[in-house]
């Protein structure tokens, strides 16, 4: 018996982005452009706020707890603390987006003739079916007996 999905708040609004990214983008040319424009601009704002963090911290090998301790407190050693382990994080993960867009070239060698983009376009429709189709709404209200349209 297939499992439910989940009704959290967060899981309902991945929900409706992962139907309206097949809707908008139904073929595997705009999906594979998607993901790309999508990775670059994680790369591009993760790199720069890791830049940004970089400038403003010291570095890993300088032991800055005294320092900080003695100018504002352990609260202060706890924040530097934290803010270290913040660019220790954001350099992995940009490790990882580094791997994955070396990866992500190879999609793009792939092409395939019209007749599969159909397919792709076909299938991206019972994926994730306009929302606003007037059938749509029809079978939302009869299986969830509430209104489609607000009253007039």
């Amino acid at each position: 018996m297939p499992e439910e999905p989940c009704q959290c708040p967060d899981c309902q609004r991945f929900y409706r982005e992962h139907d309206r990214l097949i809707r908008e983008n139904p073929t595997l040319r705009q999906q594979q452009e998607l993901s790309w424009a999508a990775l670059q601009s994680f790369r591009t704002l993760a790199g720069r706020v890791l830049e940004d963090l970089q400038k403003s911290t010291p570095d890993p090998g300088v032991d800055s707890a005294p320092a900080a301790a003695a100018a504002g407190g352990p609260q202060e050693a706890s924040a530097q603390d934290a803010l270290q382990q913040a660019v220790s994080d954001l350099e992995n993960i940009n490790a990882h987006l580094f791997s994955i867009e070396a990866l992500m070239e190879r999609i793009f060698d792939v092409r395939v003739p019209e007749p599969v983009e159909q397919k792709f376009r076909e299938i991206a429709g019972e994926l994730a079916p306009d929302p606003l189709n007037a059938d749509r709404l029809r079978l939302n209200r009869l299986l969830h007996q509430t209104p489609d349209l607000p009253d007039r």
